[in-house]
């Protein structure tokens, strides 16, 4: 996978003399759907109100579709509310939440199939080494053939360590099966994701099935709305379901999609950006980790005072600072600016 640009869409939403922060990875797109229709959604709601703005913006974009585009929009509006309210009440936002554990541990995340050996090292064996990560994740499937080699690289940086693979969606089933076995047996990994598109339920089950018994196949990062969420949890798909505050709705649904996963007695882990995920996983039920992917740690630390850093393999939130404890960087910002 080449990775050559990354789009953030920041949100601001005052009220009370207070401003509440959020934001999307996504195209600009999404910027004319935040300033028109979800504007007009949410404008004649009370700042703590959040039921009720939340049901408008979902109203409002029915006929455009909920999903992709507008989901992603709704999410960044989403946990700009819930910033902006937590900011009013002068709480933390992970205490407004419900507050279940004070630290959440993260797995680092790259490994790009572009990565030279010696890249692919050092990336991961200094999440292990320097941040403390008890598991790192790497892409795979691109070069199915270097696939056993750059593996191999990996957990000889990383030890005894938690290895993760990711496939991207880029096999279908029963290569999928065939891949999984081999680098479970030869390398020891513990996690597949997406061995085949996240939109094959019937494939992933399959994968699921045959996989070995200490080797979880994991999806959900293109999940939209609770309806994708439970599709994907009946169908019995997944050991782990991913999701992204990003994507599904914001603070709003990445909490809902935890407790659908509580009752489908299946762990929860959250899909990147992890800045904007950290106080909703320090809440949500039967969460796992957190993804520590490295372009989207680049790109908060860059741009957001409050981002948290890595110690000890968990990130903590600063309970000192209202709401999601951070401050966009305006000035820095505009050099970037599309």
């Amino acid at each position: 996978m080449h990775w050559r640009s990354t789009t953030l869409v920041v949100v601001e939403v005052e009220a009370g003399g207070e401003t509440g922060l959020g934001y999307t990875y996504t195209d600009k797109a999404a910027v004319p759907l935040v300033t028109g229709m979800l504007w007009k959604a949410i404008n004649r709601h009370d700042a703590l109100d959040l039921p009720g703005a939340v049901e408008a913006m979902w109203r409002q974009v029915r006929n455009v579709g909920r999903s992709g585009l507008a989901a992603n929009a709704i999410s960044a509006v989403d946990a700009a509310l819930w910033d902006l309210k937590a900011r009013l009440l002068g709480l933390p936002l992970a205490r407004l939440l419900g507050q279940r554990r004070a630290e959440v541990p993260v797995y680092g995340s790259g490994g790009f199939t572009t990565y030279s050996d010696d890249q692919l090292r050092k990336q991961l064996g200094g999440w292990v080494e320097h941040d403390g990560c008890h598991w790192v994740k790497m892409k795979i499937g691109t070069h199915p053939e270097q696939d056993g080699h750059r593996v191999a690289v990996a957990r000889a940086a990383i030890g005894e360590h938690g290895l993760f693979v990711d496939s991207n969606g880029a096999q279908d089933a029963k290569r999928a099966i065939a891949v999984t076995e081999r680098l479970a047996r030869d390398h020891g990994i513990l996690w597949h994701e997406e061995p085949v598109s996240s939109d094959d339920l019937a494939g992933l089950r399959l994968v699921r099935e045959r996989a070995p018994a200490l080797t979880e196949i994991a999806a959900g990062e293109y999940i939209y709305n609770l309806d994708d969420a439970r599709h994907m949890l009946e169908a019995g798909a997944v050991d782990v379901m991913q999701a992204d505050a990003s994507r599904c709705g914001g603070i709003t649904g990445f909490l809902q999609m935890g407790t659908l996963c509580d009752a489908h007695h299946t762990d929860l882990s959250g899909h990147c950006a992890p800045t904007l995920h950290l106080h909703a996983a320090c809440a949500a039920a039967r969460f796992r980790h957190l993804e520590w992917f490295h372009d989207h740690v680049r790109i908060e630390q860059m741009l957001f005072d409050g981002a948290p850093t890595v110690k000890g393999g968990v990130i903590r939130p600063d309970l000192s600072r209202p709401g999601l404890g951070i401050a966009f960087r305006q000035a820095d910002a505009e050099r970037y600016a599309a």
